[in-house]
């Protein structure tokens, strides 16, 4: 059997490129020794779902209080402001030079608050709630 050489369709009339089954216009088939039951339409077969990597939407940080050492949730939105701990009021601003112990954000696969330690920010991890995949 020869593949089809290019050229017009022998229906339409459109030209179409070589090695074509059908015509891409009419859908009418391009070689004469082919017939409509000829091409075996191969069984389908389901791929693999494949686990989609989402990036974690980081809310906040766990941070220290640099007079009690009591450990404090801070939500992002108060970066740069002057906030209070709830354990000494001592207040002091929200910025680069407090310590960070870890952050949190919302699993986006079940919702659920995901804590995770500083080393693994940019990692690829599973959430411990319902293994989605996350980034951090």
């Amino acid at each position: 059997m020869s593949a089809w050489p290019g050229g017009p369709c022998p229906q339409c009339g459109e030209n179409m490129p070589e090695n074509l089954i059908h015509c891409q216009t009419c859908r009418a088939l391009l070689n004469d020794e082919l017939k409509a039951d000829s091409v075996q339409i191969p069984e389908f077969i389901p791929l693999q779902e494949i686990e989609s990597m989402v990036q974690l939407v980081l809310n906040g940080n766990y941070v220290l209080c640099s007079s009690c050492d009591k450990e404090l949730r801070i939500h992002n939105k108060y970066i740069g402001q002057r906030v209070q701990c709830k354990f000494c009021k001592t207040p002091f601003t929200y910025d680069e030079k407090v310590e960070v112990k870890a952050m949190y954000g919302r699993c986006p696969h079940c919702q659920e608050e995901v804590r995770a330690a500083l080393k693994y920010s940019g990692m690829k991890v599973a959430c411990k709630h319902c293994d989605g995949k996350i980034q951090l």
